[in-house]
């Protein structure tokens, strides 16, 4: 195990010959996972020889190794059953041996693949595409250690939801798979929390159609909130901008991030944007700035300055969206400037 004292144990001779003929890296494995090199068992040549099989070079098969040295601890029968469980999701063997040179971590886990399989199975009956499934499979792979039934309760819970909101049964399907996509997380929440944090929002006066709103708007980030931290934003949002009830719940449809950020982070932005001369005005305005951090903030400010416009006169909206939202803005507001002004009363100076 990795807790061994590896003062006591001898690295094993025949695992470091088998990874010197693959020129494997064997001081990045030291550097790494020593205790990977100090085991009485490996299976270097065998594990090798699955990667070569789907169509891996020695550089891949050598990448492989030293960024996940534990995969040789694997034995070929636990990883050729890792391999068929993937290659339920993945188009051919080019394509999953890239993966797993991408993400070795996530392949090389084959503690659950009882888990790992139900959930397949049930993602592609949810109808889920196999290309959002090896995203999972790769970016959030805990979500397959799971047993499914846990997985399943999740679903059912945000279904029964969502009709319950007013949501039609023609679109729901539509709607979950989204929100899946968007954010698969949502499913190492417990159906308790999903049910709290939707009464919390009924319970401060939402509409069941702005809670749908507010579902779809936050990509599912709403299942990993709690009331308490939704209070304490919603309150110092309520105090910063002096508003009403009512002003309140339109800003946090417009600005769903007032209830998503912790009560510290929305002070630290607020502040990065008076310091810039906004005013509170502008902001209430605009909250949707407030999704930003004070780095993109301070960038994009200074990069409209630098083309003469002027923020702290102007509206906020030039600043918000995506980084793609942003440079359409910027081209916008440079074409404007370059182009000359063209005066109709003018004489036309036409050589003769």
């Amino acid at each position: 195990s990795n807790t061994t004292d590896t003062k006591s144990k001898e690295e094993n001779k025949k695992t470091l010959e088998n990874l010197y003929s693959l020129s494997v890296d064997i001081t990045k494995i030291r550097r790494l996972k020593e205790w990977v090199l100090l085991q009485d068992v490996a299976y270097v040549k065998e594990i090798a020889g699955i990667l070569q099989e789907m169509g891996a070079d020695e550089t891949t098969v050598a990448n492989i190794i030293e960024r996940c040295p534990e995969a040789i601890l694997h034995t070929p029968a636990e990883i050729n059953s890792q391999r068929a469980l993937w290659q339920l999701v993945c188009q051919n063997e080019k394509q999953l041996i890239k993966l797993i040179e991408q993400f070795p971590e996530s392949f090389f886990t084959t503690e659950y693949q009882q888990n790992q399989k139900a959930n397949i199975l049930f993602f592609q009956e949810l109808g889920l595409k196999n290309n959002i499934i090896t995203r999972f499979l790769t970016s959030a792979p805990n979500i397959f250690y799971n047993p499914v039934e846990k997985n399943k309760t999740v679903i059912e819970t945000l279904q029964r939801n969502y009709l319950n909101l007013g949501g039609s049964e023609a679109n729901m399907k539509i709607w979950i798979l989204k929100l899946l996509s968007q954010n698969p997380f949502i499913l190492l929440n417990t159906s308790t929390t999903i049910q709290e944090n939707l009464e919390f929002l009924q319970k401060n006066d939402f509409t069941d159609q702005e809670v749908l709103q507010l579902l779809s708007k936050l990509k599912g980030f709403i299942f990993q909130l709690n009331s308490t931290t939704m209070q304490k934003s919603m309150l110092f949002s309520k105090n910063t901008f002096k508003c009403s009830d009512q002003e309140l719940k339109q800003l946090v449809l417009k600005c769903p991030a007032l209830l998503y950020y912790s009560v510290p982070v929305l002070e630290e932005r607020l502040e990065g944007l008076l310091k810039e001369g906004i005013s509170i005005a502008q902001i209430r305005e605009t909250p949707m700035v407030l999704e930003l951090t004070t780095q993109i903030v301070q960038y994009r400010i200074k990069k409209l300055s630098a083309l003469g416009y002027d923020i702290k006169s102007g509206n906020l909206e030039s600043l918000n969206g995506t980084k793609k939202d942003f440079e359409v803005t910027y081209g916008k507001i440079q074409s404007k400037k370059e182009r000359p002004i063209f005066n109709p009363v003018a004489p036309l100076h036409i050589e003769d």
